[in-house]
């Protein structure tokens, strides 16, 4: 049964966070990582270790490639024996790992336990501190959380609402799906390079026939020139904005001034995921 508004609120507010390992610019992982390494100490083996923390075998051995890479030096060690490569080990510095992130990890709560005290609507600063300190290299940077995930043969079509009610889909592979940990309700953001995003002036008469899953109407906000394109900012609603890179041509044919209706349009394939903790 759905809560209403006011049930809601009548509901303790507790503070929330993560920590991740970092070296320099680059994330190393978090506490699923962790959990991961620690259940392979435990069990011995990757199928084990998988099932203990609610991975497919084929998602830990990614995670396990992705940590041994980020990390510079072996995590784990590989041994021969089968798809459960029974007597799989840690290093000594994986161990290592393990310990600090737990000793972290427990001062990071009382931390937290701390300033949810002292500090009013902390939680939800903290939240929002998180999320626009994020640095990529795609220019759009769209917050909301799930609201469907659609299971297919090989991928996962998952629907991600924004503030503001309009939805993007984005196509993932079931292992990106279970590693990001998403389901119904969980924030997570989507990240849309301004070059694969496609303007077309919006005539009001639903959706246009084309082959790009995402459209979403607003009206422009900015018409940025250069030397040969232009940046064109697209507002959604009082708080999501829409870049799009399109020539100086196209801004011209489409007769692009601030205060248009448009739609921007997008495939979901061109659509990245991500979550912050």
């Amino acid at each position: 049964m759905t809560q209403s508004p006011d049930e809601a609120a009548r509901e303790p507010l507790e503070l929330a966070g993560s920590v991740w390992f970092k070296s320099g610019e680059r994330t190393l992982g978090g506490a699923s990582r962790i959990a991961l390494l620690a259940a392979i100490h435990e069990t011995g083996s990757i199928t084990g270790a998988a099932k203990a923390v609610g991975m497919s075998y084929k998602a830990a051995w990614d995670a396990i490639d992705t940590m041994n890479n980020l990390a510079g030096e072996p995590l784990v060690e590989r041994s021969t024996g089968g798809k459960g490569g029974g007597g799989t080990t840690l290093t000594r510095r994986a161990l290592s790992l393990i310990d600090t992130f737990r000793a972290v990890e427990r001062e990071h709560r009382k931390f937290l336990e701390r300033a949810g005290a002292a500090i009013e609507g902390f939680a939800g600063d903290w939240a929002m501190i998180g999320r626009i300190g994020m640095k990529t290299s795609a220019r759009n940077q769209l917050y909301g959380k799930v609201a469907s995930i659609l299971r297919g043969t090989v991928n996962d079509e998952v629907s991600l609402a924004l503030p503001g009610g309009q939805i993007i889909v984005a196509v993932l592979t079931h292992e990106s799906t279970e590693t990001l940990g998403l389901t119904e309700g969980v924030a997570a953001f989507a990240l849309v390079k301004a070059s694969w995003v496609i303007l077309l002036v919006d005539d009001g008469r639903g959706p246009v026939q084309l082959s790009a899953r995402n459209q979403l109407r607003g009206t422009v906000s900015a018409v940025t020139r250069g030397a040969v394109n232009a940046e064109v900012s697209v507002a959604l609603d009082a708080t999501t904005v829409v870049t799009a890179v399109i020539t100086n041509e196209s801004v011209d044919q489409l007769g692009l001034a601030q205060g248009q209706p448009v739609v921007a349009a997008f495939k979901a394939s061109s659509v990245i995921l991500g979550v912050t903790g």
